[in-house]
């Protein structure tokens, strides 16, 4: 006999079932904080939302998705949004927060300045009150949309050191000094810039150096005319990276230098003057000045080790945030390692960012830094950025591995335009981390590095393992700046790391450097292949030094100095290199110690398009192979169909069959999806042509 439920029982159950699902918690530029949260009543900023979302939490347990609605329109962001374990979700509970459908609100960390006012047709001003009121100063100014320039000297280019010399004060222990005083003796045209200027003005000053990887960012103490040097101090110079007579330097934050369009320079009375750029109107301009430096902080709980989880963020837009120098300034550091992000996360689980944008930053983007593991940042627009794009994981080892960041995914993201607080900054990099994926992303126009992987010198332990960076578009990096960099840079022990299906293009350094892919210290265990790599500066591939790895079936096309580089010669097998194509109509073959090198290499076809007959260093084909490398490669033209134009499709199979070398679909490597994302991703021509213009110069030098 079937028996029947009780009507009243179903309509219980159905009541329960509703209770457990929330309602939409509402955000309007029209909102008040003390509203509900309804489509109604919104409330006003995402920290009242978020107070709302505990509310309910606590009210009842919750089965499905609790979303966060931002209406469409613009905010300001007085405070960053900090999430803690009490804004977890479930897995099927998730807390989001998403602009409304068909829109993507916008949050800005700063604020709108003042009208502006005519000083004359090509200087104009306009008062921040809150400089005089509260002392506040910022060392960023956003114009219609454009990062503008603190009023700098030289406009173009750089200055260089004649000699430095370092006065110790403090020795310490360490490898440098505690305290240290360097002499910058300076040409006399770039000294004339801090000549004469009050005390008060002259420590106002900037000078950044730009030595190697590095930058040194510090305040002017003292400048000697009788000397012709500048006074700098802090701790000494690192011994393997001095500041010298070889380095580059701008001096900043100067009133005489506001001479060119774009540059501000702001007054401790309040006043900002401003060099309009052509075609700006004083009637059509918005300027933002950065008040915060974070958007979002996701920290959990360091000391139970209770992480924050299952939030999602989607379709929103964070621009405008800052950063102020310390007074004693920075000290140089790998990769501006310890920059800050503007969302930044600890102790978090499975946090993710879909169709977001990050624009106009004093630091760095998103930073997965401590104990984080399953996150994802998926078809996000990160531009015009201070520092870094994507950081995951620490700069140390944690004694506790189970604080080691893990599983975080970067895929289908613009990452363009960086690094202009911090040039040494990468757009994206793994410092410790393990089962990382870096995928199809857009990554252009950043100063130094285009993805690094590890953060260990040499072959001591690291954590970092199996890390993915995959059918990445890599191009338009270095800009003459900065040496030694790479489109794909690899530090230390990282067995099972795979670099595959990357196309890297167009990375030029000052002095040495500009590889399209780099296996520096101790680079261990990486697999890279089926990559193409072309139009680099020093090399297409570069190891200094490292062990066991395979650099297989990739294409090294027309680099300009050599195609292939080995520095540190070592006992052990170095890398393989086999079934590679390797066609150049400019520089050299080999370059360094590559045929010193204890190294596999076989299987590849090698062509000089000028004359047809390679040469492997000093040898000829015929005598490279006696010595025993080579064996069974092939000097002949692969049959691409317009290198010229830089297309390496094969117009037949015949020639590399013979090597084993299996074609694949370089086409895939960078974004995927709607051609107006792809469009968004390709590079504007007019910054191309800069770069070509650029690199023309210095090959003139």
């Amino acid at each position: 006999m079937r028996k029947t439920v009780p009507l009243f029982l179903l309509s219980s159950l159905f009541l329960l079932a509703l209770e457990s699902v929330a309602q939409p918690i509402y955000v309007a530029p029209s909102g008040n904080d003390k509203n509900p949260g309804t489509l109604q009543k919104p409330l006003a900023t995402l920290t009242g939302a978020r107070n709302r979302a505990r509310l309910l939490r606590r009210q009842k347990p919750l089965t499905r998705p609790l979303e966060i609605v931002v209406r469409k329109g613009e905010y300001v962001l007085n405070e960053p949004l900090v999430l803690t374990t009490d804004d977890s979700g479930s897995e099927t509970a998730p807390l989001v927060f998403k602009g409304e459908a068909g829109s993507t609100p916008v949050f800005y960390g700063g604020m709108r300045l003042n009208r502006f006012e005519k000083v004359s047709d090509d200087l104009w001003k306009t008062d921040v009150p809150d400089v005089r009121r509260y002392d506040w100063s910022f060392e960023q100014l956003y114009i219609n949309g454009q990062r503008a320039i603190r009023a700098q000297t030289p406009n173009d280019g750089f200055f260089q050191p004649k000699t430095v010399t370092e006065t110790v004060l403090s020795k310490g222990t360490g490898p440098f000094a505690d305290f240290a005083a360097q002499k910058i003796t300076v040409p006399l045209e770039s000294l004339n810039w801090l000549s004469g200027l009050p005390e008060a003005d002259l420590n106002q000053a900037v000078v950044t150096f730009y030595h190697n990887w590095d930058n040194t960012r510090k305040p002017v103490l003292a400048v000697s005319k009788a000397d012709t040097a500048l006074y700098i101090t802090g701790e000494g110079m690192k011994p393997w990276n001095k500041i010298t007579n070889q380095s580059l330097f701008v001096l900043e934050n100067l009133k005489a230098a506001l001479d060119a369009p774009g540059e501000w320079f702001l007054e401790k009375t309040g006043t900002l003057y401003y060099r309009p750029r052509p075609g700006e109107t004083i009637d059509k301009i918005t300027a933002f000045a950065p008040v915060n430096e974070k958007f979002v902080i996701i920290k959990g709980d360091e000391t139970g080790g209770k992480r924050v989880k299952n939030i999602r963020f989607e379709n929103l837009s964070f621009q405008i945030a800052g950063y102020r120098m310390s007074p004693f300034g920075v000290e140089p550091e790998q990769a501006a390692a310890r920059v800050e992000a503007t969302v930044q996360l600890d102790f978090a689980d499975n946090i993710r960012f879909i169709t977001c944008e990050i624009a106009h930053t004093g630091g760095s983007g998103i930073w997965f830094r401590r104990a984080c593991a399953n996150g994802r940042v998926e078809r996000c627009y990160l531009h015009d950025l201070g520092a870094s794009g994507v950081k995951i994981g620490e700069t140390i080892i944690r004694p506790d591995s189970s604080e080691l960041t893990h599983h975080i995914t970067v895929d289908n993201n613009i990452l363009r335009s960086g690094g202009y607080v911090f040039p040494c900054a990468v757009a994206l990099i793994i410092f410790h981390g393990r089962d990382n994926v870096l995928s199809h992303n857009e990554i252009a126009d950043f100063r130094y590095s285009g993805v690094s992987v590890g953060w260990v010198w040499g072959y001591a332990f690291s954590p970092s393992k199996r890390n993915r960076v995959e059918f990445n578009h890599i191009h338009h990096l270095g800009w003459g700046v900065l040496s030694d960099m790479g489109g794909v840079y690899t530090l230390g022990v990282s067995e099972g790391t795979v670099v595959s299906n990357n196309v890297i293009h167009h990375i030029y350094a000052f002095d040495y450097g500009g590889w399209g892919l780099y296996t520096d210290e101790g680079s261990t265990g990486i697999v890279l292949e089926n990559n193409l790599v072309y139009a680099c500066k020093s090399s297409g591939f570069h190891q200094h030094y490292g062990k066991d790895n395979l650099i297989r079936n990739n294409i090294f096309a027309d680099n300009i100095k050599a195609q292939l580089q080995g520095t540190r010669v070592e006992p052990h097998r170095s890398f393989s290199f086999t079934n590679n194509i390797v066609y150049y109509n400019t520089g050299t073959l080999l370059s360094s110690n590559w045929a010193k090198f204890n190294l596999v290499t076989d299987q590849n076809c090698y062509w000089d398009a000028r004359s047809k007959e390679p040469v492997f260093g000093k040898q000829s084909v015929q005598d490279w192979q006696l010595a025993g490398k080579d064996q069974h490669s092939i000097v002949a033209n692969p049959g691409f169909v317009d290198p010229e134009a830089f297309d390496f499709r094969l117009k037949n199979t015949d020639v590399v069959n013979q090597i084993g070398f299996k074609p694949f679909d370089y086409s895939q490597a960078g974004v995927y999806g709607t051609m107006a994302w792809k469009n968004k991703a390709r590079l504007d021509s007019a910054v191309a042509q800069e770069f070509d213009q650029m690199v023309a110069q210095h090959e003139k030098k």
